[in-house]
Formats: structure tokens, sequence, C-alpha cells
């Protein structure tokens, strides 16, 4: 067995407003739609990644704890994401520095937006399933 770890951990966060939408950023970097998040920094929890990376990307504090929805691997990125169902603490939706655009999307818009790997993500976090998904993609497709 190697002794290297080449993965990273991502987190995500699916902020479901009270219609049921689901707030999707443009990317800055590549323009994609996807939900709010990031790697996590060597010295943050889990919790406070997802926090950080919400608020930074959309201005909005969510509220703790949040839902784990599902577990995610890229296999060509060696990136595992974690993605949680998330509800609005405070704040306002406002752009920042590497989001282009929001958005609240419905169940329908998402899948029209959003590459299918982070597509599916936000439907497993609005269907809210037990136990939590768990799948992997190329980056783009399931597989």
């Amino acid at each position: 067995m190697s002794t290297e770890r080449p993965h990273s951990v991502s987190v995500a966060g699916v902020v479901v407003d009270d219609q049921g939408r689901a707030l999707l950023i443009q990317r800055q970097d590549n323009g994609h739609w996807e939900p709010p998040g990031g790697v996590l920094e060597k010295e943050e929890t889990i919790p406070e990644a997802l926090q950080r990376e919400v608020l930074e990307e959309t201005g909005i504090k969510i509220a703790l704890p949040a839902t784990l929805t599902g577990v995610y691997k890229n296999m060509k990125g060696l990136i595992v994401s974690l993605v949680f169902r998330c509800e609005t603490a405070d704040g306002t939706p406002t752009t920042g520095d590497e989001t282009r655009a929001l958005r609240w999307a419905t169940r329908e818009e998402v899948t029209e937006l959003a590459d299918e790997a982070y597509a599916i993500r936000v439907l497993d976090a609005l269907d809210a399933a037990s136990p939590p998904a768990v799948r992997a993609h190329d980056g783009v497709k399931l597989v």
C-alpha cells in the first residue's frame, strides 16, 4: 500500500430555500454551475470548511449542523467531496471573488444547468435520501 495520500477532500453546501429550490453558483474560473464549495484547509473542521466556502461564494451564513446527503469521488481528479443539505441562518445571496453569478434553481433547472456529476449532488440533497448517496464520476459524468 502506498504511503502517499493523493486525494483531497472538499465540501459542498446545497442551500435550499422554502420553495425547495437549490442555490447554484456559476464559477468565475470555468463558467460551470454547481453548488458552492471547495477544498478543506489544513487546520479546519468539516463544518468550518462548509460554512466558510458557502459564505465566501454566496454571502450566506448557513445553519449548523447541516445534513450529509452524499459522498462523491472524482476518479480522475482524486477528490472526495462531502455534500450537505443546508439552511440559511443569515445573509443575502451575493457573488464573491470566485462566483460569476448565483441562481435559485428547481430540480429541472439543475439538470439543465449543471454537468451530471454536479447535478446529481444537488438532486441527492434535494431528495434528502437516507442513507447518504455514495457515487463516483469522472469530473463530468457518473461512472
